[in-house]
C-alpha cells in the first residue's frame, strides 16, 4: 500500500473519528453531570463538561486498531502494552477527574502504567541495569505526566501543542527510516499520525471558548503519548546514529512542557509555596495576563513549539553533533531568559496558596 495513502487515511480519520464523537461525548458528561465547576485556580467561568481525553483515547484506540486490521502493523506484544499502558492511565484520570485521588494513589497509577509500556516493548535495560534505567524512565514518563496535567490550564493549549509536537515525531520517523528500523519507524510514524488526528479532531471543541476540557485523564494520555513517543524517539535516534548524545534529542523537542514545570516549581518553591498546588501562575497564566487573549496566548504557544519542532528535525536530519550541543544549549539559555521575563509579570494567586500549609 501506498506510504502518502496510508499517512493520509489514518490522520484524516483520525479526525474525522474524534471530530464526530466528541459532540456525543459532550451530551453525555453533561448528562451524567460529569463538568468542571469554575473555582479560584480556574480560569472558566462556567461549568465546562470533562472526558474530553476519553473521546480522544477512543479516536487514538480505534485508529490504532483500524492499522493492525489493515495488516499495516501486526498485532503483538509491543502494540497490546502500548494500548494498555494508555487505558491504565485514561482509567486513573478518569477517577482523579471524578472523585479525586490522593497523589501517592495516583502516582501508583502513573507507575503501574508506565512498567506496562517499558516492559512490552523491552525497555527495562535501554540505559543498562534494569535498576539504572527504570528510575530514569519513571521519572521521565510520570514528570510529563504531570507537565502536561499541569500545562493544561486554558483552552486548546496543549491539544494543539501536542498535535505539533506528535507530527515533529512523524517527521523524525521518516528520516529516521532505514531497512534495519523499518519496523520500528513505521510503527512511530503511525501512532505519532494518529494521535496528531484525534487531538486535532478535539481541538474544535477545546480552542476558546471551549465546549468541553480534556480531564486529568486527557491531560495525562497526551502526557503518555508525548513521553512513550520521546522514550521510542531517543532509542531510533541513538541506533540511527550510534550516538547516546541523541538521546537529547526528544528532550529538545518536549522543551517547552519541561520549561513550563520547571518555572512553576522553581517559583512556587521560592515563594513557599506547595508546588503541587494548582493556580494561575503557569507560563500561559503570564502570557495571557501579558496578551489579554486566550486566543493569542494559544497561537504564541503553538508558535513556540512550532519553531522548537523545527529547529530539532533540522538538527536531527544535518547529523551534527555539535549543533545538537549547541541548540540544547541555547534552548536552555533562552528559556531562562524568557521564565525570568515571565517572572516579571503579575499572576493572582489565590489567598490558599500564599504560604505552604
Amino acid at each position: 500500500m501506498n506510504i502518502i495513502y496510508v499517512c493520509l487515511s489514518v490522520i484524516t480519520l483520525s479526525f474525522l473519528a474524534v471530530y464526530s464523537l466528541t459532540p456525543y461525548i459532550i451530551k453525555l458528561a453533561r448528562k451524567i453531570n460529569f463538568l468542571d465547576n469554575p473555582n479560584a485556580r480556574k480560569v472558566h467561568q462556567i461549568a465546562t463538561p470533562l472526558l474530553g481525553g476519553v473521546a480522544v483515547f477512543i479516536g487514538f484506540f480505534i485508529l490504532t486498531l483500524y492499522i493492525v486490521f489493515m495488516n499495516l502493523h501486526s498485532l503483538n506484544f509491543q502494540i497490546l502494552g502500548y494500548l494498555l499502558g494508555a487505558f491504565i492511565i485514561i482509567i486513573v484520570g478518569i477517577l482523579d477527574d471524578k472523585y479525586g485521588m490522593k497523589p501517592w494513589l495516583k502516582l501508583i497509577g502513573q507507575a503501574l502504567s508506565c512498567f506496562v509500556f517499558l516492559y512490552s516493548n523491552g525497555l527495562l535495560e535501554l540505559f543498562g541495569p534494569f535498576y539504572f534505567t527504570v528510575p530514569i524512565l519513571f521519572l521521565w514518563m510520570v514528570g510529563l505526566m504531570n507537565a502536561l496535567n499541569f500545562l493544561d490550564n486554558m483552552d486548546g493549549i496543549i491539544t494543539g501543542m501536542s498535535g505539533i509536537i506528535a507530527l515533529g515525531f512523524y517527521a523524525f520517523s521518516f528520516i529516521s527510516k532505514t531497512h534495519s528500523v523499518e519496523v520500528q519507524a513505521n510503527l512511530m510514524m503511525l501512532l505519532s499520525l494518529i494521535f496528531a488526528g484525534s487531538v486535532f479532531g478535539f481541538l474544535p471543541y477545546n480552542f476558546n471558548p471551549a465546549k468541553i476540557f480534556l480531564g486529568d485523564a486527557g491531560s495525562m494520555f497526551i502526557g503518555y503519548f508525548l513521553s512513550t513517543m520521546g522514550i521510542l524517539a531517543g532509542r531510533l535516534a541513538v541506533t540511527r546514529m550510534n550516538n547516546p548524545l541523541y538521546y537529547l534529542l526528544p528532550v529538545l523537542l518536549l522543551s517547552y512542557a519541561i520549561f513550563d514545570i520547571s518555572l512553576v516549581s522553581f517559583i512556587r518553591k521560592r515563594d513557599g509555596r506547595k508546588i503541587s498546588q494548582g493556580g494561575k501562575d503557569h507560563s500561559t497564566h503570564r502570557i495571557h495576563n501579558a496578551m489579554h487573549s486566550p486566543k493569542l496566548t494559544a497561537i504564541f504557544v503553538y508558535l513556540i513549539n512550532t519553531i522548537i519542532v523545527l529547529i530539532t528535525i533540522l538538527v536531527f536530519k544535518l547529523e551534527s553533533e555539535r549543533l545538537l550541543i549547541i541548540f540544547t544549549t541555547l534552548f536552555a539559555v533562552i528559556f531562562i531568559f524568557f521564565g525570568r521575563k515571565l517572572d516579571e509579570i503579575p499572576v493572582i494567586i489565590p489567598e490558599n496558596q500564599l504560604k505552604s500549609q
